[in-house]
């Protein structure tokens, strides 16, 4: 009951966010109807009662209420099994309020936001991208907001919303890297599910080292943000059609089609259906955050009215692409290399031998010892935060060394070959505040082609630092096993604590996971992320190149910390 209790509140904290204004307890029970839930105005203030106990909302007068910056705060990491099934259906949600229509230029638009620190000096490099056609759009929009300004660009999912308001079934299917060689579209070579993750894909790859828009300005070779999406085969000229419209009024983006059940640039597609990518709205962004301006990109967060939007341009070229490479190879998806790879684990519980799945990461020969303090320290003073104390010193090239750990995989590696089916479900990061654990980011594996701790540490979602002091946030995984194999399970976690290999947490049969949902008939546990120390290294400023997931080594060959 207090599950449900949760979710509403959480749905009216996301109504006053999303509305951005004051709002009464009547317009939130239309609201809240809209989205399944039968709430009188009673029962709305009610809750928006606790809401203002908890200092979540704010009475404004006899207006109603508003969200406060802790409300913001708390809808951001609440209620995490909410969030990963409510990404997939935000867009879904984007895409039914589109109303552009082509013939007229009018209608409402998608847009991604982001904080503008600097306008003057990042407004040329964006334009530089709208020149040569690297945009959905060259129409924005300045806008300001609490003495801060934020620019607004035309997201790609407007196009699914004029397909979906035209009769065509549009299905965003992922987010992530386009590989551009020679001006040449190669393949994906990195992306996330638009479904089960709580942070939206293109958003998990914005930020400094990951694309190289500039790149393909000025050589044709680069990185760019792209998503993906299938829609019925039979819709293919209607498409076109629009997407010739949409052209004449300067939205575009389309990078290639492909043919009826043929993968396009490297991701499968269903029979009877046909895959289409287009470049992320974020590339300007990303171009200015390749430059060193610190952005703050949201993905999908609005819509406006597309005729409002201006252009410094007569007029938005094309994408400057060549016809997508035929020939590519498929994407490999994380969850095949992970069954793959925790059936090569050997590990003896009883004896501590046998073969264990290891991170690899590479750092110069210079940072090895300093490195080796820290993880150290992380070890010592938390070590349930660590898949035990061992390491490995790998000689790499280039006065490179390889610093390998165990990877928590190897647990289900373990609990496999004693005939317990472990499946892991979620990469996230787990909050820490005195003895209160929560996820407040989840991806998940499957549909993933990277491991998302990786990109966890590479956009400094973890604080390690702080939870050595039990206010910060650590790298961990979700798994779930049938509840049938539960007993066992927790016989075999209590061998494996003399190895550090246990479990933050063991859950009960359809019960929430530290927030995690967990399927029915099913039990979770919690993992700490093997890749933890490394964080913590990474935190301390030592450049260090993470590789999850990396081999398989002999457990002989790690040292103690």
């Amino acid at each position: 009951m207090k599950q449900e209790t949760d979710m509403k509140m959480m749905e009216i904290l996301r109504i006053l966010y999303n509305k951005n204004e004051i709002l009464g307890a009547k317009v939130i029970s239309e609201e809240l109807e809209k989205r399944g839930y039968s709430l009188g105005e009673r029962a709305v203030r009610y809750h928006m009662h606790i809401l203002d106990e908890k200092e979540l909302t704010e009475k404004v007068g006899y207006k109603g209420r508003k969200i406060t910056k802790k409300g913001i705060e708390e809808l951001k990491k609440g209620l995490i099994y909410d969030q990963v099934d409510f990404t997939s259906s935000l867009f879904q949600e984007k895409m039914y309020n589109v109303t552009l229509e082509p013939r007229t230029s009018k209608g409402s638009v998608i847009v991604n936001l982001s904080s503008i620190n600097d306008l003057e000096s990042i407004k040329p490099i964006i334009n530089d991208v709208f020149d040569v056609g690297l945009a959905v759009s060259d129409r924005y929009n300045i806008i300001q907001k609490d003495d801060k300004k934020y620019i607004e660009t035309v997201c790609g999912t407007t196009i699914d919303g004029v397909f979906q308001k035209k009769g065509i079934i549009s299905k965003p299917i992922c987010g992530g890297l386009l590989q551009i060689e020679d001006n040449m579209p190669i393949n994906f070579i990195e992306q996330i599910s638009y479904t089960k993750t709580s942070i939206t894909p293109l958003e998990a790859f914005t930020g400094q080292g990951s694309t190289s828009v500039l790149d393909v300005i000025s050589s044709g070779t680069g990185v760019i943000p792209a998503n993906f999406r299938m829609i019925p085969a039979v819709k293919k000229p209607e498409a076109i059609h629009i997407l010739n419209q949409l052209a004449k009024i300067g939205i575009s983006g389309v990078i290639t089609m492909g043919e009826v059940g043929k993968s396009v640039l490297g991701i499968p597609v269903k029979d009877g259906m046909i895959g289409i990518a287009i470049i992320g709205g974020v590339a300007p962004l990303c171009a200015a955050q390749e430059e060193g301006f610190d952005l703050n990109v949201k993905l999908a967060d609005t819509s406006v009215e597309y005729s409002s939007m201006k252009s410094d341009n007569l007029y938005t070229p094309k994408l400057p692409f060549k016809a997508a490479h035929s020939k590519v190879d498929e994407v490999t998806f994380l969850m095949n290399k992970i069954y793959n790879i925790i059936s090569e684990v050997t590990y003896d519980v009883n004896k501590e031998q046998g073969n264990v799945i290891t991170n690899i990461s590479y750092l110069k020969r210079e940072y090895l010892d300093d490195a080796i303090e820290i993880m150290n320290e992380v070890y010592k003073k938390k070590p349930e935060y660590c898949v035990g104390n061992k390491y490995s010193v790998i000689n790499a090239k280039d006065n490179m060394v390889g610093i390998a750990t165990l990877c928590s995989l190897t647990v289900d590696g373990i609990l496999t070959n004693h005939g317990v089916s472990s499946t892991p479900e979620y990469s996230g990061v787990l909050d820490i505040y005195g003895n209160n654990k929560r996820f407040i980011d989840l991806i998940s594996y499957e549909g993933s082609s990277i491991d998302p701790h990786e990109i966890f540490i590479k956009k400094n979602m973890q604080n390690i630092q702080g939870s050595l002091d039990d206010d910060g946030k650590i790298l961990a995984s979700v798994h779930t096993v049938p509840y049938i194999a539960r007993d066992m399970t927790i016989d075999i976690f209590e061998l494996l604590e003399d190895s550090g290999l246990g479990a933050l947490n063991i859950g009960k049969p359809n019960e929430y996971t530290y927030n995690a949902r967990v399927e029915k008939y099913n039990f979770g546990y919690v993992l700490s992320g093997g890749l933890n120390p490394i964080a913590a290294v990474h935190e301390k400023g030592i450049p260090v190149d993470v590789k999850s997931l990396e081999t398989i080594m002999d457990y002989n060959l790690f040292e103690e910390l």
